[in-house]
């Protein structure tokens, strides 16, 4: 509802009038695309018609801001900015090419890791442009959102900078998730869960298709960014933690701080839909949820198994799948559900260093200057 009219500020009353009788797309929400035609004659957006979904405000308006809490993972992600290419690899790629450099169960790791990564970052990409946006009809929640592209763009170039470097089939790396059992059913799981975000014909706007939207962010944001990452960071930091891949384990550290913020994006966005929209939450749908995440944690498990058949030292698949019991219950939490698993201990508590989960919203009162610039990362 842009307003252009040079006059005096309408009522409260002409502004709802005119925004019902001229913007309303026939169930009581403005145009989601922000493209539509210009209302010469709509009032100006006040906060109360601003909402997660369905929202009856202009999209296309920002300000007066909503939620808080989106545009400041906004501006955290503008101060985290970093590139790939400043991140020297010759360590790297010497140890590589050493015939004693790395064992053959850490390089089948590395190369399968890369190769889930690689596509991932693409799925997650095409999710977020293609589908979230369009759903999404608050303008701050946008905006993080397209901050979150490129950060997404950024981590795709870092998988091709490590191939590049290491000189690797980039055929098979990046066509994995078809080729590799264990990456292609977790790829398939994924386009299965968010299948309503990929239909160009689907719309929110029912209760139906509502849960259908809001259980394909849990998808999306809680299992894919906010599950099944976790393996893999926890892999390369742990050769990192080695002095091994040491160029490799840097930029996994700074994809992982990225993740971080687009994790609690998501959980908050769940939220905000939850608390705007309590009639979709109800007991069924969240044991459907809770379903979700335990078939989630076991295919995950899977993949543990297959990229570490024997393990190396400090890391094997039964830990794995230890961790990811204890991020699942960590990912009911947050989402008020009852945990899946039984209550585990966290193995790897030397990831706290890179990231620990109850620190996820206070990392940056953590952060130093030099990790903006994309420099080694210390903490005071």
């Amino acid at each position: 509802m842009l307003d252009w009219i040079e006059n005096d500020t309408p009522s409260a009353s002409t502004n709802a009038t005119d925004a019902a009788a001229s913007s309303d797309t026939g169930n009581g929400t403005a145009d989601a695309t922000g493209l539509g035609e210009i209302d010469r004659f709509g009032g100006r957006v006040t906060v109360s018609d601003k909402a997660m979904i369905n929202s009856r405000a202009d999209v296309n308006q920002l300000l007066p801001l909503k939620y808080g809490w989106a545009w400041d993972k906004y501006l955290a992600g503008c101060n985290n900015h970093w590139m790939p290419t400043e991140v020297s690899m010759q360590a790297d790629i010497a140890l590589w090419k050493s015939r004693d450099g790395l064992t053959d169960d850490e390089r089948r790791m590395l190369k399968r890791n890369l190769g889930f990564f690689a596509a991932s970052e693409s799925l997650v990409a095409n999710n977020i442009v293609l589908a979230i946006y369009r759903h999404l009809t608050n303008p701050e929640c946008r905006q993080y959102l397209l901050r979150q592209a490129f950060e997404e763009a950024v981590h795709t170039h870092t998988f091709q900078y490590i191939v590049e470097s290491l000189g690797l089939d980039e055929g098979e790396l990046f066509n994995m998730y078809r080729e590799v059992p264990s990456i292609t059913d977790k790829a398939a799981w994924a386009l299965h869960y968010t299948r309503h975000l990929d239909d160009p014909n689907f719309a929110t706007g029912t209760p139906e298709r509502d849960q259908d939207f809001l259980r394909d962010l849990v998808a999306f944001y809680v299992v894919f960014e906010g599950m099944w990452f976790y393996t893999g960071f926890a892999q390369i930091l742990s050769l990192g933690r080695r002095n091994k891949m040491l160029g490799i384990a840097e930029q996994y550290q700074y994809i992982l701080r990225d993740e971080s913020i687009h994790l609690n994006f998501g959980i908050d966005v769940i939220n905000q839909i939850k608390a705007e929209n309590p009639h979709l939450w109800t007991a069924e749908f969240q044991e459907e949820i809770r379903a979700m995440l335990r078939d989630a944690a076991e295919l995950e498990a899977a993949y543990g198994r297959d990229t570490m058949p024997n393990g190396f030292l400090g890391l094997n698949a039964q830990l794995c799948e230890q961790y990811m019991h204890f991020i699942a219950n960590r990912r009911c939490g947050q989402l008020g559900l009852a945990p899946v698993f039984a209550e585990v201990e966290n193995p790897f508590p030397w990831m706290s260093e890179a990231m620990d989960l109850k620190k996820e919203k206070n990392f940056f009162e953590t952060r130093v200057i030099e990790y903006q610039n994309g420099g080694a990362l210390s903490w005071d």
